[in-house]
């Protein structure tokens, strides 16, 4: 598990976006100013809630965002974004 020195406040998430698609399923490589921003990543850290929400997300979960989720943030010269839990829609 990664380790990092944020943590996050209320109902806000850390969350490690996983690796843009580097080739499509046909094995065709796509270019850097083609990949999309991947919509899946890694629960590295989360706050402590609200006082009438408990969190549902918890570390190592991995889960589903939308696209233009959260604000992306480097740490360490790691790349995360940080989300309110309200912006995930479904862990898998």
């Amino acid at each position: 598990m990664t380790k990092v020195k944020i943590k996050p406040l209320a109902d806000r998430v850390l969350v490690e976006p996983a690796p843009a698609e580097e080739k499509t399923a046909a094995g065709i490589i796509i270019p850097d100013t083609a990949k999309e921003k991947p919509q899946k990543g890694k629960v590295i850290a989360v706050g402590d809630g609200k006082k009438d929400e408990p969190m549902t997300v918890k570390p190592g979960d991995v889960v589903l965002y939308g696209k233009y989720a959260g604000t992306e943030i480097t740490v360490d010269g790691a790349t995360y974004l940080i989300m309110r839990e309200s912006d995930i829609f479904a862990i898998i």
